[in-house]
Order: C-alpha cells, then structure tokens, then sequence
C-alpha cells in the first residue's frame, strides 16, 4: 500500500505510515506495539511504573511479532526509571518515548543503545528546551488526548510549535481518523500519534469493558479530574470522576484526591471495573464506534485522508 504522507518523520523512524501508537501505562503491551509496527505503523509499548524485568517481557513479545522498529514509552517519574533506561539502552530499543519529565539526564544512555528520542511536550517552551538535545522529533500533545494532560488545544499547540523548532512534530490529542491526520499534517505536524483509537484495536489487551465503555462514549463524556493536584487527567465519566469532583469541591488535599485514583486504572484495564476504574480516554471518544484490528485502523486512516484530500484537490480545481 504506497501513500501520500511519506513525510521526513517516516524516514527517520523507518516506518511506511505516518501513525504512532500512544505509550498507553497498562493498555500498550507488546502485543498492540507489536500489531501496530507489524501494520506499518510505529508501536510505543508502555513502561508506566512496571519494573525492567516487566517491560523486557513485552520487548520480547514485540520481537516475536514483527522484526520492524518500535519503541518504548519511559515514565520519567517512575521509581523504576533507571533500570528502565539502562534496559531500553542495552536492548537497543528503535524509539524511545518520554513523558512526566526531562530526559536529559538520559539522552547519552539512550543514544549509546542507538535509541532515537522522542519527547512528549506540552507547551512551546518545553518544546524548544528539549530540541536543544539530541533528539528525532517532538510529540506535541494537546489536551483533548485522554489520561495526564495539559493546558492548550492540538489546533493552537501544533502550529506554535512547528514554528519554535526545528525538529519535526509529531500531533497527538483528538486524532482518531483520516481527517484528523490530514489536519494534523496541514498544521505542519509530519505525523500523528493516537492513543484512544488504539485501545479499541483487536490486538490490545484492554479489557471488553474498557473498550466498550470508549465505544459508547458520547461527545461531552470525557471530562477532566484531579485539576487541584497540578496533575489533571482526562477520562470518561463514571463513579470515580464524580467521587474525584467531590472531593475537589470540598477542598481535599492532594494526597487525598491522588489516594482515591491509586491503581484506578489497572482496575479499569485489567480487570474491567470501568464504574469504579479510571477509564483514561480522549475526547475523540465519541467518535469510535467500532472495534479493528490495528491494521485495518491504520489503513482506514490513510485511505481516508488521501480520499478526503484527492476529493479537496478536486473541488478546487472545479471552482
């Protein structure tokens, strides 16, 4: 399948589609990165707070799968961070991806393993303290994407940035299909990173519920928890956003509120209690409607985008 968005990014990366699957704590297993990569795509496996010996497990299960490159999400605040590091470094993961924090500190680990890094940013400022580094690209996250988020919109962040650096940007938050890649790329951004969409692909290990609970998603069901602890996070409205939203107004202390959401989401992942978990999703929700393999997301993505795009060429040309 040849298309359209072979951008810079695809060559760095050495992958055939300009899609990025989120570093998902919990839900992105080696499984979903392995199926992602596999499609064409690039698959993050999420590090989260797990221990080295944890993630080397799902670096296994990515090999076993696809020899194509992929990449590993490190949660900066993890208490396992180092070994994690010094893991992905001595693996030779293809890509890593870094959140909650600045790599500094690891880049000459990560790139004596021959790791491309990848920070996720925020804002233009962080965007351009951390192209001072050595590193790929920059994924620049707006706050429509589910789980920690921060304050600017996709449609204002991917613009702002593409013009404070000079590395390439890739666009996550709010990016669920043809349309949201197309938009991405107009903004300047050379790829698109998706989180939600994924957790509903066949190869993800999310449990029925959580996927579910994504696929009947309204529009306004996605709604921010926690703003008081400096660590908002975005996920579909259940029993624990509202317990989270009472404890707020009734000004609990941030121990408090963050005791309330310890391992709320594996409860809602792993074991599927989606009332009382915490069901980490985007606003896009409300536009997924349906469970596909990884491939069939990737390509339904593409074919989209280049039918929507020949479609505008077209209608122009006419006028």
């Amino acid at each position: 399948m040849n298309s359209f968005f072979k951008t810079d990014i695809c060559d760095i990366l050495e992958i055939e589609y300009p899609i990025i699957q989120g570093g998902m704590a919990w839900v992105a297993t080696g499984e979903l990165a392995g199926a992602v990569s596999k499609a064409g795509g690039l698959g993050i496996i999420g590090s989260g707070n797990a221990p080295a010996e944890i993630v080397e497990q799902e670096i296994n299960k990515v090999r076993e799968i696809t020899d194509k490159p992929f990449g590993v999400n490190v949660m900066l605040l993890s208490p396992y961070v180092e070994e994690v590091v010094d893991l992905v470094a001595e693996k030779e993961v293809p890509v890593v991806t870094t959140g909650a924090g600045n790599p500094g500190k690891y880049i000459d680990r990560f790139l004596a393993g021959g790791c491309k890094v990848i920070p996720v940013v925020s804002s233009s400022a962080l965007a351009r303290r951390m192209s001072r580094m050595e590193i790929s690209a920059v994924i620049a996250e707006g706050n429509e994407a589910g789980g920690h988020i921060g304050d600017l919109t996709t449609m204002t962040l991917i613009p702002q940035i593409v013009d404070s650096v000079d590395v390439p940007v890739i666009a996550a938050g709010g990016i669920a299909d043809g349309r949201g890649l197309l938009a991405a790329l107009f903004l300047g951004a050379q790829a698109v990173q998706l989180g939600t969409r994924f957790v509903c692909a066949e190869e993800c290990q999310a449990s029925n519920e959580y996927k579910e609970k994504i696929i009947n998603a309204r529009d306004r069901d996605a709604v921010v928890s926690a703003r008081s602890t400096g660590h908002p996070v975005r996920s579909l409205k259940n029993t624990l956003t509202r317990k989270l939203d009472k404890l707020e107004a009734e000004s609990a202390t941030k121990e408090e509120i963050e005791k309330a959401g310890e391992g709320a989401l594996r409860e809602a992942v792993c074991e599927g209690r989606v009332d009382t978990g915490s069901v980490m999703a985007g606003q896009i929700s409300g536009l997924i409607k349906n469970t596909l393999s990884s491939e069939e997301i990737i390509h339904n993505i593409i074919n989209e985008a280049e039918d929507l795009l020949l479609k505008t060429c077209k209608e122009i040309g006419e006028e």
